[in-house]
């Protein structure tokens, strides 16, 4: 299936692995020009160096979602190099790990509202004048399936309450803006593993924390065909999710194929979550 997304221009932040790698490669197949605003430039640039060779192309912009400033940068430094904004991907965000929440150090609960709200906030705000002045543009946030169910917050409660945020505020801008030509839809992310330890930096969960309580990439994959992996029981289709799972839907979220899709939550989880 064409999409006719080449040529088109798409930000995404947090684009520098696991789920990001995946929004970036798939973007990139298709023929955008993907701008990857990431703090961690060094795997930035690997992803960069994926996603080359097809028929778009990605660039890296250094950028702090949670600088107002930064992300200001970013959305003029693109239309000044790349041209308008017609995607913008809001994939940046995270938790510092699970612990329940009065144990939370009130320091920690900020950074990770200032990243999984304002970064949100920020960069929404930068781009959607400019889409509005040209009635048209997609904006996709990557949530949770933490903000749409209590299990999947457990011990990671301000981490699915600022998801819970992001999901009910792009509900709000889809019915504000729908009439202006721009859509916004989230994709709810489920159990998405990287391919290879390698493919995600130092600030990603998975290296503070997600290999060290599940493992390996290839041992959850194996483990999960077992039906032995965290969550997989829950799950109707057993198996992992990747991040191209992802990239797939964000992909078709961009095109004008999902023209008349706006205001919704799309959970790739493998039936996890059924609302």
């Amino acid at each position: 299936m064409n999409l006719s997304l080449e040529g088109r221009t798409a930000v995404v932040t947090g684009g520098s692995g696991g789920i990001g790698r995946g929004l970036v490669t798939c973007l990139a197949h298709e023929g955008c020009r993907v701008i990857i605003a990431t703090r961690d430039t060094d795997k930035g640039a690997e992803v960069a160096e994926a996603a080359a060779g097809g028929p778009g192309e990605a660039h890296l912009i250094a950028t702090d979602v949670t600088d107002r400033a930064a992300v200001d940068a970013l959305v003029e430094e693109v239309a000044s190099r790349f041209g308008a904004v017609d995607v913008l991907v809001n994939n940046a965000g995270g938790t510092p790990g699970p612990s329940a929440f009065t144990d939370s150090d009130l320091d920690q609960i900020q950074a990770e509202i200032d990243l999984n709200v304002w970064g949100v906030i920020h960069c929404t705000r930068a781009v959607l004048p400019g889409m509005v002045d040209r009635g048209q543009g997609s904006i996709i946030q990557i949530t949770s399936n933490s903000g749409l169910q209590g299990e999947a917050a457990n011990q990671v409660s301000t981490y699915g309450g600022a998801k819970g945020y992001v999901t009910a505020f792009s509900r709000a801008l889809a019915y504000e803006y729908g009439p202006q030509g721009v859509r916004v839809n989230c994709i709810a992310p489920g159990w998405i593993v990287p391919w290879d330890p390698s493919h995600t930096g130092e600030g990603s969960f998975w290296n503070r924390y997600g290999y060290a309580l599940f493992g390996t990439p290839d041992a959850m994959e194996a483990a999960a065909k077992t039906g032995k992996l965290f969550n997989i029981e829950s799950q109707r289709i057993r198996r992992i999710g990747r991040p191209e799972d992802i990239g797939h839907l964000a992909c078709f979220l961009a095109s004008d194929l999902s023209g008349y899709i706006t205001g919704q939550t799309i959970s790739v989880g493998g039936g996890a979550y059924m609302p």
